[in-house]
């Protein structure tokens, strides 16, 4: 919805001139091209840098959305989807204070299990974050299978190399901004933070980056070959060999369309595979739960406690059976004395709750964890236990993104957290944020032998990592 009350205001850039809007001084803006659109020729490519413009480009609206489907079934009623037309892609949006010089940055890629997601969505707002000092930018990148196949004559993992030409292309142009290129923190969330741990695992990007932080990511890239199963079974539907050149003359509504199909009645956590980041030599050389152990710059990293609950409705959990927990456990590698310790951890929970509980930690937990045991850079480990009333979701994967953002009225916040969520937890959570954007250090002590976890709830402390003895008895992350 447009500011009645905001006005224009024009910005040189490397490329071109570009306008934008100015309310409540706050600079926007959006729709900036990093890259050229990635279709025709160019479709399965690297990306390409855009070439100076003629003229003055519209900055006004957000650019249009990667090629996508929208969340099916219930999950879909939670979390929104944007579609934008159009083939400009590939562009970021900068939040800026009006009057800024040299100012920290924020670059923010959001998640959608590297599928889905926009930068337009409402909860992304950068205006909180550009309120308070710091140079906001989102970064679009390519999601599903113009993103992420594993195809023979393409490079693999495309939509991280071009998250990387828009981490490139803020070094370069954030000055214009009042940004300092040597003050930048990367943060993503969920598909978002692998992004971020992948950009920290390339010795050409992780260069650029000041700090960075990850929201209840998965840390473990694939091998190219399980990496590359989607791909396969999609290739193997269409009857085609999965090359580049085949893919190319799919559309991408029709590559859509068969893997909504294939992908019916699947999750996060099961049914048919997903998108995954590959190890590969040229675009991610090592798996980043191995690689941020080297990385030296300050990160910020956890998980929510109930991450499950987003992926699993409570019909869901009720129809997991002891015989189906039973063979989830074993596939998931874990042991009878894990089982009974989760049950210590968790008494009152549901063999489904108990279930989705581990799931959570196997998926996410761990390894954010395991990396901040071995990191000798500073590491700041957080939980997020805040529940919500809404559908049962109670600390569910995505739900703090509202209260990072300090957006809890925002619709999409709405639909997670309901109309009464804590505004003191937000306050306090994107305070801890912008401090570490700022300094490196969000205000509570750095996870080391203590194990100092910080706590969001209702009462915001720090504690000593919540249920650890279960925790370490899950297997090591490693790569599949």
């Amino acid at each position: 919805m447009s500011d009645p009350q905001s006005s224009t205001t024009k910005l040189h850039l490397t490329a071109g001139n570009v306008r934008g809007t100015e309310s409540g001084g706050i600079r926007r803006f959006l729709g900036i091209p990093y890259a050229l659109p990635p279709f025709d020729e160019r479709r399965f490519r690297l990306p390409e840098p855009v070439p100076p413009w003629e003229g003055e480009r519209d900055a006004t609206q957000f650019g249009a959305t990667a090629p996508q489907s929208p969340y099916p079934g219930a999950i879909g009623e939670l979390l929104s989807s944007v579609e934008i037309a159009g083939d400009d892609i590939l562009t970021a949006n900068v939040w800026t204070p009006v009057e800024a010089h040299s100012l920290p940055v924020m670059v923010w890629f959001h998640g959608g299990a590297l599928e889905r997601g926009t930068p337009a969505l409402s909860a992304y707002d950068g205006s909180a974050f550009a309120r308070d000092g710091v140079v906001f930018v989102s970064i679009a990148y390519r999601v599903g299978s113009e993103g992420f196949s594993v195809l023979e004559g393409a490079p693999c993992n495309l939509g991280l190399a071009d998250a990387a030409a828009g981490l490139r292309w803020v070094h370069d142009e954030i000055t214009h901004f009042g940004g300092d290129p040597n003050r930048i923190t990367i943060v993503g969330e969920s598909a978002g933070g692998a992004i971020v741990a992948a950009l920290l695992s390339r010795p050409d990007t992780v260069k650029l980056v000041a700090g960075a932080a990850i929201e209840s990511a998965p840390l473990v890239a694939d091998s190219m070959a399980r990496a590359g199963r989607v791909t396969r079974a999609l290739a193997k539907r269409l009857g085609l060999p999965a090359t580049r050149d085949a893919f190319a003359q799919i559309t991408p509504r029709i590559l859509l369309e068969e893997r909504r199909q294939q992908s019916a009645g699947g999750s996060p956590l099961g049914g048919a595979p997903g998108f995954a980041l590959a190890i590969d030599p040229d675009t991610l050389p090592l798996s980043p739960h191995e690689a941020l152990v080297n990385v030296e710059v300050p990160l910020l990293i956890g998980t929510n406690t109930d991450e499950y609950r987003l992926w699993f409705p409570p019909a869901a959990l009720a129809a997991i059976t002891t015989l189906k927990f039973q063979l989830g456990r074993l596939a998931l590698g874990i042991s009878s004395r894990a089982v009974k310790l989760y049950r210590a951890a968790w008494p009152h929970a549901s063999t489904g709750e108990l279930f989705g509980q581990i799931a959570t930690d196997v998926l996410l937990r761990k390894a954010a964890v395991s990396v901040a045991e071995k990191r000798r850079a500073n590491s700041f480990v957080y939980e997020f236990a805040w529940q919500s009333p809404v559908r049962e979701l109670k600390a569910a994967h995505a739900i703090e993104i509202g209260f990072v953002f300090d957006q809890l009225n925002a619709a999409d916040s709405v639909r997670m957290a309901g109309r009464l969520a804590p505004q003191a937890l937000a306050d306090q959570m994107h305070a801890d944020w912008v401090r570490f954007i700022r300094t490196g250090d969000p205000g509570w002590p750095a996870y080391g032998a203590q194990r100092t976890t910080q706590l969001y709830d209702t009462a915001t402390t720090a504690v000593a990592l919540r249920r650890a003895d279960a925790l370490d008895s899950l297997p090591a992350p490693k790569v599949r």
